[in-house]
This record gives structure tokens, sequence and C-alpha cells, in this order.
């Protein structure tokens, strides 16, 4: 009986990811249609919170750049239906209680958004203007529109999800999956694979920019790990 209520109970996690993607596909093309037409604006936003001009290098290039931007700004909008609906598959495959989900897709969306915003108010602008510092009067840069949307797009959701760290490993301990003290007898392993992160995401190899990154995402395992405690169930 265990066996036949595990194997229904993914096969419902497969009905249910199958609408789930099926849903979200149908949702982000429409959003992204929408959004296409005022994707000009968000550009020229970024364009003025950045400080930069922008040129392109093919005829396609606008198009293609504009449809990436509406893409991410859909994904963005769409982020509390996103972790709602994801909420509600670990129902069926965990059967953790309704209020937990809730929590669950509160703390996601507030993490995603806390770590965009982030990105874009404090990493992005010191990132940028370290960047661009190599100018001189006989070196100037000129920027592509594909290139600045996709670097500004992969930051931005880069952080937003790499902050989602202290959720999942509260996840895990509530599910039994790892304890919090697991966590915290491989915190100088962590330590370093935020170091590496912090160096890899940045868009600067500097000090500065990279403790930008490296000591949020410490100070989130920390809190991974003190509300892990919290959930973890007792023995």
């Amino acid at each position: 009986m265990a066996h036949e209520d595990f194997y229904r109970s993914i096969l419902k996690l497969l009905v249910y990811l199958r609408r789930f993607l099926l849903e979200t596909i149908i949702a982000l093309a429409c959003l992204v249609f929408i959004i296409y037409w005022f994707a000009p604006d968000i550009l020229e936003l970024l364009q003025y919170h950045l400080d930069q001009k922008l040129a392109f290098f093919g005829v396609m290039e606008p198009v293609i750049s504009l449809l990436k931007l509406s893409t991410v700004t859909a994904l963005a909008l769409m982020a509390p239906w996103i972790f709602f609906r994801l909420s509600q598959g670990l129902i069926l495959l965990f059967g953790i209680t309704r209020r937990f989900a809730f929590l669950f897709s509160v703390a996601a969306l507030m993490l995603f958004y806390g770590g965009a915003a982030f990105c874009f108010f404090v990493t992005l602008p010191f990132g940028v203007n370290f960047l661009l510092g190599y100018q001189s009067q006989n070196l100037t840069a000129v920027i592509s529109m594909g290139k600045f949307v996709d670097f500004v797009a992969l930051f931005l959701l880069g952080f937003g999800l790499i902050f989602e760290l202290p959720l999942i490993m509260s996840l895990s301990c509530k599910l039994g999956i790892c304890h919090p003290k697991t966590f915290s007898k491989q915190r100088r392993y962590a330590i370093l694979v935020i170091a590496i992160l912090a160096a890899v995401l940045t868009p600067t190899p500097d000090v500065l920019n990279m403790s930008l990154m490296a000591i949020p995402l410490y100070l989130l395992y920390e809190m991974g790990i003190i509300i892990g405690r919290l959930f973890t169930p007792v023995s």
C-alpha cells in the first residue's frame, strides 16, 4: 500500500507539473506580448539608472533585445504566481500543510524581489562604474544593446534566485532531508562556495564588489541555519 500511495503521489505531481508548465508558457507568452510595447520605456529606465548610452550592430538586435527584456520582466511579474504554484506542488509531493506552503510562497517572493532589488540598486551600479572606469580620452566604450540587456537580466535574475538560499535550507530541514547541524559543520565549505559564487557572479573582480554579494549570502546562510532549527522535526 505504501508503494501504491507513493506512485500515486508521483503521478499526481507529474500531472500537476505538466499543467503548471502549460499554464506558465501560455501566461508568459501573453505577458511578453503585452510588455513588449512598454519594453522601450523599461530599457530607457535601465539606461537612465545605470547612466549608459547604447548602440546596436544588427538589424534584428533591437527586436531580439526588447523580446529578452520583455521575457525577463514578465517572469519577474509572474513570480508570485510561480512560487504559489510551486508551493502547491510541495503539498502534493511531501504533504506539507497549506499554512507552511503559504509561508513558503511569501518568503520565496520576498527573497526573490529582495535579491533583485539589491542587485539593481547596489551591485549593478558599482559593477558598471568599475567596468567602464577603463575609458580614457583615446578609449571610449560602445555598449551593444543586446549585451546590455543580457548583462542586466542575468544579474537581476541571478541575484533573485541566489537569495532563495535560506528558504531552500529551511525547506530541506523541514522535510528531514538535511539537518541544521550539518549546515553548521559545513560552514567553512559554505564560505568557500559563497566566495567562488561571488567571484563568478559579480560583474567585477574587485574585493569591494565581491563583498557586496558574499556578505549578504553568508548572512542568508546563517539565517537559513537559524530558521532551519525552527522547522526541524523534533526526534
